[in-house]
């Protein structure tokens, strides 16, 4: 098979945290979509890893909410959030890309999230990629979304989470989309203090 083949997918070694730029909640005020991104006026990080520390704005288009997170403070270092489950990890809201699959919950940060999952778990060859496993985001994926057998359902549920994202009122948020606790609470990688993410909001 090609390079180009769209059944193979070669796994660049890409971190969840890379897909935290933009991340789609449910909202605190009216339950519907809103929207977690970097605080806007600081530049953009030189390192990916940043995004952990960043401080961070939620904003809802439906009703206004404003809402502000900076990173907890450790001695003389900067708490890092810790992506993972179903709470985006800075304010703790529902994601808001999140269905119900195979008996579990399927979800997503954001629109390309969401593909990138699709492309590897459609793909029929997979090819590792040179991150560690413990760093790389499908190496880490549960196996009940690697197995072939679930590929039609798996594919299925992102197919709903892709109509889910282009709605936002909250008469569509999903039956899944529910707080629940289930994010990892170990604390984060620590950044050292003097840098400009720790001014407040």
């Amino acid at each position: 098979m090609g390079g180009t083949d769209p059944f193979r997918h070669h796994d660049t070694g890409r971190w969840l945290v890379q897909y935290t730029g933009r991340v789609l909640v449910v909202c605190p005020g009216c339950g519907g979509r809103a929207l977690v991104t970097p605080r806007p006026d600081l530049p953009p990080p030189p390192y990916f890893s940043e995004l952990l520390f960043l401080p961070r704005r939620l904003t809802c288009a439906g009703c206004g909410v404003i809402a502000h997170w900076t990173a907890d403070l450790r001695g003389r270092g900067l708490v890092g959030a810790q992506p993972g489950g179903t709470e985006d990890p800075f304010f703790r809201r529902p994601l808001w890309l999140q269905t119900r699959c195979l008996s579990r919950v399927l979800w997503a940060c954001n629109e390309e999230h969401l593909e990138a999952l699709a492309a590897y778990v459609g793909a029929t060859l997979r090819e590792r990629g040179p991150a560690r496993p413990t760093m790389a985001m499908f190496a880490r994926l549960p196996r009940w979304m690697k197995e072939s057998g679930h590929r039609a359902e798996v594919l299925a549920g992102l197919d709903r989470l892709r109509a889910l994202a282009r709605r936002s009122a909250p008469a569509d948020r999903s039956d899944a989309a529910h707080e629940r606790g289930d994010r990892p609470r170990h604390h984060g990688a620590l950044y050292f203090r003097g840098g400009p993410y720790e001014d407040g909001v």
